[in-house]
């Protein structure tokens, strides 16, 4: 099968706290009218030519998000308190929370839980109450929750009997929703109504993808439902959504399922890549952020081969720009159908693809947890009723690859290194590279049969670094391999074969150099990095301003202006006074003509103790 499963400018000084929904539509609408305009001009046959808008929400500053694929909500919650949060992991995508389809006489298979039987909040992971509390746990926590959401189809007409809320169905009625047989495409080309010809874009987003009752996202009552389905979630604090599926309904169709979703939820749709005829990617790009299929062929092939050194060159090689993708190495689809180049079943290729993809500055990065399986249609540990086992990392049939120190520990790096661009690349022309995040990171792979040793030319300030590849970094010392990086920003170290190196600012030891930034320190002013992924036209300039002196008090042509070295991300740093919540915009000028990104004010708060730098990151909206 191919797929089971995803404001207006103001120029006043004060904003509205969130996007109204009507700003949102027409923010939507315009996305359409340009996507279609292009559409019609060129035709559908490849667009990758074309600029795709920007996303219209981020999952901010800690950005890397775990799939948790099939875990249960309560281990979740443990997770997100013991594991996550510590870390530094910006956010979890869980599975469908909405009741489905059960099918024991399949064994309970994994994708049972992609066939919707109406909207509760009752799955084999728990109920409403367990999902509300995971939420809380992990906000507590410091982390987001992303749920993957089923909107184009409900359950295939093979399965029967009650769901897992104990809702009765049928292929195309659902009376707990309810939605009736008008509520489905029927397309009557293929005798079951199954997609036949891939290459017809109106048979991908009118037929039934392998017997899924396909609803018909353009009709108002169906969108009605789901979005109140969505706007469910987001009351019980969801943070945003993965869009199982996307290509299968139009963009249109699915801008005006998610835009009238209260608040600004972050979006990422499910757009597989296809041949000619078949929806784009960047189709939905302007909607939200979208799924990067070319990622994980590209990134898994280079450390399965250990061919490293066109790595430098990635973004080249993708078809979405980093402002508008979500990469990711293996997900739960590709890791049993085959198109995973590297899957957790490949070891320390797979490990250091994983590290590599969480250190590279290129998209939201998604890495998977999941559990051991040898058939690819099982389902997760059980107990005999079908209802999942909790989770346990050190046996019982999880793999708990987030846990492994080459992915949970590069998640602090990613953050240390936040905003920051790549600088002393350096490769062997094969199976080696390394390179910096500015000055706040630098890494090394080696996919060869041997050790390499060499002095690194890194942009770290001098001082005794824990290589948290080796060990893990706690309260100021190293349970791993320290090195020191000299006042002329070298290092001497060794990396094991099939191994990594990776050193940062937030892992910094106090033996044998200048030890660890000191923390505890007030700080007078606060040396504030912004960044911020915007494209322009030639001729425009990108400036920060707020309510503050430093940037302008809400005056463009006073405000903060920032370089275009390593476009589209522009960057500009600021001393601010620390302790302060400052309210910000960026504006776009040529000449007299000033742009303003739309609402809401940006808010953030300078930290009162040292180090006393920040790094604030953010994308053009």
């Amino acid at each position: 099968m191919r797929t089971r499963r995803g404001p207006t400018a103001a120029i006043q000084r004060t904003a509205a706290t969130q996007r109204t929904a009507s700003t949102r539509r027409r923010t939507a609408a315009a996305v359409l009218t340009g996507v279609l305009a292009a559409a019609l001009a060129v035709g559908f046959a490849d667009r990758r030519a074309e600029p795709a808008a920007a996303s219209p929400a981020s999952p901010g500053g800690k950005d890397v998000i775990v799939h948790l694929f099939q875990w249960p909500w309560a281990s979740i919650a443990h997770e997100c308190r013991t594991v996550l949060g510590p870390k530094g992991f910006g956010g979890v995508q869980v599975s469908p929370p909405q009741e489905h389809v059960v099918l024991p006489g399949r064994g309970y298979p994994w994708w049972q839980d992609y066939q919707p039987v109406s909207y509760q909040l009752s799955t084999r992971r728990g109920d409403r109450a367990a999902f509300a509390a995971m939420v809380r746990t992990c906000h507590a926590a410091g982390v987001k929750i992303y749920v993957d959401a089923i909107v184009n189809h409900m359950a295939g007409g093979a399965s029967t009997g009650p769901g897992s809320g104990g809702s009765t169905y049928s292929h195309y009625g659902y009376p707990a929703v309810p939605y009736g047989n008008g509520d489905f495409h029927h397309c009557g080309r293929n005798g079951n109504d199954d997609i036949a010809n891939w290459g017809d874009r109106w048979e991908i987003q009118n037929c039934e993808l392998v017997d899924l009752a396909d609803l018909r996202t353009e009709s108002s009552y169906v969108r009605g439902k789901l979005t109140g389905y969505l706007n469910d979630l987001v009351s019980l604090g969801v943070d945003g959504f993965r869009v199982d599926a996307a290509k299968h309904l139009p963009a249109a169709d699915l801008a005006a399922i998610v835009d009238p979703v209260a608040g600004d939820p972050y979006v990422f749709a499910e757009v597989i890549e296809g041949g000619s005829g078949e929806p784009t990617p960047e189709e939905y790009a302007g909607i939200g952020d979208v799924t990067e299929f070319r990622y994980g062929d590209v990134v898994g092939n280079a450390f399965r081969d250990g061919n490293l050194a066109n790595l430098g060159n990635l973004a080249s090689s993708m078809r979405l720009g980093s402002a508008d993708a979500v990469a990711f190495v293996d997900n739960h689809d590709t890791q049993r159908n085959g198109r995973a180049r590297l899957t957790y079943k490949n070891g320390s290729a797979y490990a250091l693809a994983e590290a590599f993809m969480i250190a590279w500055p290129y998209g939201v990065p998604k890495v998977m947890s999941s559990f051991t399986f040898t058939d690819p249609e099982a389902g997760p540990p059980r107990d005999g009723s079908g209802a999942t086992s909790p989770v346990d990392c050190a046996g019982g049939g999880w793999a708990c690859e987030h846990r492994w120190r080459t992915t949970a520990n590069m998640v602090g790096l990613r953050n240390a290194a936040a905003g920051a661009g790549v600088t002393n690349w350096w490769s062997n022309g094969g199976n080696q590279i390394a390179f910096g995040r500015g000055g706040a990171a630098y890494v090394a792979f080696n996919r060869g049969g041997g050790s390499l040793t060499r002095t690194f030319q890194t942009s770290l300030p001098a001082g005794s670094y824990c290589d948290v590849m080796s060990g893990d970094f706690t309260a100021g010392s190293c349970t791993g391999t320290t090195y020191q990086v000299d006042t002329a920003g070298q290092v001497t170290a060794t990396v094991p074969a099939s191994g990594a190196l990776a050193l940062h600012v937030n892992a910094r030891t106090s033996g044998g150099g200048p030890g660890p930034t000191p923390t505890g320190g007030s700080c007078p002013t606060v040396a504030t990095s912004f960044a911020v992924t915007a494209t322009t036209v030639w001729g425009e300039n990108v400036y920060v301003t707020g309510n503050v002196a430093a940037l302008g008090n809400w005056n463009p042509a006073s405000g903060l202006p920032l370089s275009s070295a390593d476009y589209p991300i522009w960057r500009g740093t600021v001393d601010l006074p620390a302790g302060t919540t400052v309210q910000y915009k960026y504006v776009k000028r040529e000449g007299g003509r000033v742009v303003w990104e739309s609402d809401p004010n940006r808010y953030r708060t300078t930290p009162t103790t040292a180090p006393c730098t920040v790094n604030w990151t953010d994308t053009w909206r």
